[in-house]
């Protein structure tokens, strides 16, 4: 294996256990090599290589990325918000450390103004280490990365004028345990209002899917329909996420924004010279649910 050891990792399997997160059930990938570990200053920090799913990246024991499936992430949380706005320009992405969510929104030429905010720069680094091929981004003289606090980076912003502000605002922040859970209040998501333009979209990764905790979702969605006026749910599949599937809460300043019909699209050509995952059905098709979760949310 390596000289490191974990205690997440034993006879050669990595298992994600969380009886908060996931109750009852669990997920385990083959370790071939443990890459890295380590405590930083915010986090438990593990790296190791997967014997079919590539270098994966684990924060306080949960999957974050796998190079095998992390466009099936990335993708959908950043090109769902910025092909649902007419003319968006600026984009700000709230954790993201890996790189990932960068990497896709440089594939739009006519964004302007891309701001990381990421507090643990021990992610970066380790992701233009170990994960080169999303923290590329990281070159990219377009790209302005900001070491702090993403709550303290929105209260300022929510002062500054209205130039300064955002278009889309993408939250990819961890699981809503320790620190990342308020990520997931009402006071979060008004900061995030004051932060947009008048026709501003945030959207942030969910934590919970329909097979998992339902409830918590129909309240994280309730939680941000009292700050913005039309909120709605979607969802990517993802392996390395436990029950293959992970919900997005995307909302926006504009009543009148559909969300779930792309505003802009790109030829099918295009679309699959730039996406492995994301096109205009995926993107209609994420937001239709099976009756009874539909219901359930919207009731």
């Amino acid at each position: 294996m390596s000289d490191f050891t974990h205690p997440l990792i034993n006879n050669g399997w990595f298992k994600e256990v969380s009886d908060e997160l996931f109750p009852g059930q669990a997920l385990e990938l083959k370790v071939k090599k443990i890459l890295h570990t380590e405590k930083s200053e915010f986090q438990d920090i593990l790296v190791f290589e997967s014997t079919d799913y590539g270098n994966v990246l684990v924060l306080d024991g949960i999957i974050q990325v796998s190079e095998r499936d992390e466009f099936a992430y990335q993708e959908m949380i950043t090109h769902l918000p910025i092909f649902s706005h007419k003319d968006p320009k600026s984009v700000l992405v709230i954790g993201g450390g890996d790189g990932g969510v960068l990497r896709e929104v440089l594939k739009h030429d006519y964004i302007e103004k891309i701001v990381l905010v990421e507090i643990d720069e021990t992610v970066i680094q380790l992701s233009k280490k170990y994960l080169k091929g999303m923290a590329i981004a990281f070159e990219n003289p377009k790209i302005e990365v900001k070491l702090c606090d993403g709550f303290k980076y929105l209260l300022e912003l929510g002062q500054e004028s209205i130039e300064n502000k955002f278009d889309i605002i993408i939250t990819d922040s961890s699981d809503p345990e320790g620190p990342a859970a308020a990520f997931f209040q009402q006071q979060y998501f008004k900061l995030l209002y004051n932060s947009l333009n008048s026709k501003g979209i945030v959207i942030t990764q969910a934590s919970e899917n329909v097979w998992l905790k339902i409830e918590l979702l129909k309240n994280l969605k309730n939680t941000i329909n009292q700050v913005f006026p039309i909120v709605k749910y979607s969802y990517t599949t993802v392996p390395t996420y436990t029950s293959g599937q992970l919900g997005l809460m995307i909302a926006s300043k504009d009543p009148n924004a559909k969300l779930n019909i792309p505003e802009r699209s790109l030829s099918e050509l295009k679309e699959e010279e730039l996406f492995k995952y994301y096109n205009k059905e995926i993107h209609k098709a994420s937001f239709i649910l099976p009756n009874w979760a539909k219901n359930y949310l919207d009731q």
